[in-house]
């Protein structure tokens, strides 16, 4: 029944008003953890020149804190979901605009297969690593999918395309979080263990180091050649993460069945869909490596995809259970390590061929 000033036309524009007045509560709460996220980012650059622990992570460890000792009511729940699922999905999207098939390109045939046959060969033992220890199909993607392309970024990317639930991202990114940290730290010594050369420990540091400040942190003390070696390498592993969301996404009906979640034909039917964004993170890639995309424009772009994403894992972190990390923690945190060892295993035996 339409009230007596309501028109069949005006309803459904009020309707949309009405659900994006629900939706401002939960998403100012996400804004504002975003906001102490970032300035902790801040803060740890200006007292230490890399961020360590990177906005993405305080997100979620803030908003988990915040779950912990208080549970957000319905008011707040519109907003946190729309920022957890929509907001993840547009910064994905624009992931694209910094995919360049012609940087690929140029790089060279052999460091290219290098670093992709060393992101497929670490991405196959770390879901199986997973799965072995017992973690469902989404997480020991997402584990594996951090491990092996670069870490919070890649599990944040993932998420939405396997549907993964905020405690499988969180419990995903907390853990892995701690590995990257310890690998920065411990990575350098392997230059005076081993004898490397500074090309050789760039290298190193861009095949094993899950994020591009990461890598700063980790060359900056050993040379100008490290730190540009280990960013190039680094970005490859990066643009590595195209192909795998695209190749998740063809996967994503079977990844979604193998967990048990699809009870009805209709849920079914509406995961043999590709996800808008993926679309659109092609269309930006492809005009990026045609050039149509201004240099002057990634900057921005890929600024807005990194809040946007610290926004969503502020509403991710307010959706994880902290009594599941200790539940499976253990297996987690065995998974990550595992992974972690073999890909250093790895990138050691390859820096030689260069």
């Amino acid at each position: 029944m339409l009230r007596p000033t309501e028109t069949a036309d005006t309803k459904p524009h009020n309707d949309h008003l009405d659900r994006w007045r629900d939706r401002i509560p939960g998403i100012a709460l996400c804004l504002l953890i975003a906001a102490v996220s970032l300035g902790g980012q801040a803060v740890e650059t200006l007292a230490l020149r890399h961020p360590y622990v990177d906005a993405i992570v305080l997100a979620i460890l803030v908003g988990m804190v915040l779950r912990a000792v208080w549970q957000p009511s319905e008011r707040w729940q519109a907003g946190i979901a729309f920022s957890a699922k929509q907001l993840l999905e547009v910064a994905v999207m624009l992931l694209g605009a910094s995919l360049s098939l012609v940087a690929i390109a140029a790089s060279g045939p052999l460091l290219l297969m290098v670093v992709a046959g060393t992101v497929a060969v670490a991405l196959a033992f770390s879901y199986g690593v997973g799965r072995m220890l017992g973690l469902s199909t989404k997480m020991s993607i997402l584990i594996a999918c951090g491990n092996s392309i670069c870490g919070n970024s890649a599990i944040a990317a993932v998420a939405p395309v396997i549907r993964a639930s905020s405690d499988d991202v969180g419990t995903s990114i907390s853990f892995t979080a701690i590995l990257g940290v310890l690998t920065v730290i411990g990575l350098p010594l392997f230059i005076p263990l081993l004898d490397l050369t500074a090309s050789q420990y760039g290298i190193l540091a861009g095949l094993t180091v899950y994020a591009v400040p990461q890598v700063l942190a980790a060359t900056v003390p050993v040379g100008i050649v490290s730190v540009q070696i280990g960013t190039l390498v680094k970005l490859l592993r990066v643009l590595t993460l195209g192909p795998v969301v695209i190749a998740l996404t063809i996967s994503a009906k079977r990844i979604w069945e193998e967990d048990s979640m699809v009870t009805t034909t209709g849920a079914r039917n509406r995961f043999t869909w590709v996800p808008w964004f993926i679309p659109g993170f092609l269309l930006l890639s492809a005009l990026r490596s045609l050039d149509l995309i201004p240099d002057a424009a990634i900057l921005p772009i890929t600024k807005i995809a990194g809040f946007l994403t610290v926004v969503s894992m502020a509403a991710l972190g307010l959706g994880v259970d902290l009594k599941l990390l200790g539940r499976i923690g253990a297996r987690v945190t065995g998974a990550v390590s595992l992974s972690l060892i073999v890909l250093i295993s790895i990138s050691l035996a390859l820096v030689h061929l260069f």
